[in-house]
C-alpha cells in the first residue's frame, strides 16, 4: 500500500515538474485586442422625469378576523 502512494505521489510530481518547465521551445504569442475609439458605451440612466412607481400588491393582507 505504501508503494502504490508514493507511485502516485511521484507521479504527480513528475507531472507537475513537467507542466511547470520553461522549455523554451513554444515560441507562440499573443496579440492583445483593442476596442475601436469610437464605438463607446453609454451608461444607463433611469428617466429623471417621472418619479419610479411602487409595484401592485398581489395578494393584500386580510381584513380584521370575522367574528
Amino acid at each position: 500500500m505504501k508503494k502504490l502512494i508514493l507511485a502516485s505521489i511521484s507521479a504527480l510530481a513528475l507531472l507537475g515538474v513537467a507542466a511547470c518547465s520553461d522549455s523554451g521551445t513554444d515560441k507562440t504569442t499573443t496579440q492583445s485586442t483593442n476596442p475601436p475609439a469610437n464605438d463607446t458605451m453609454k451608461p444607463a440612466s433611469p428617466d429623471a422625469s417621472k418619479p419610479a412607481e411602487p409595484a401592485p400588491a398581489t395578494n393584500p393582507a386580510p381584513a380584521a378576523p370575522a367574528q
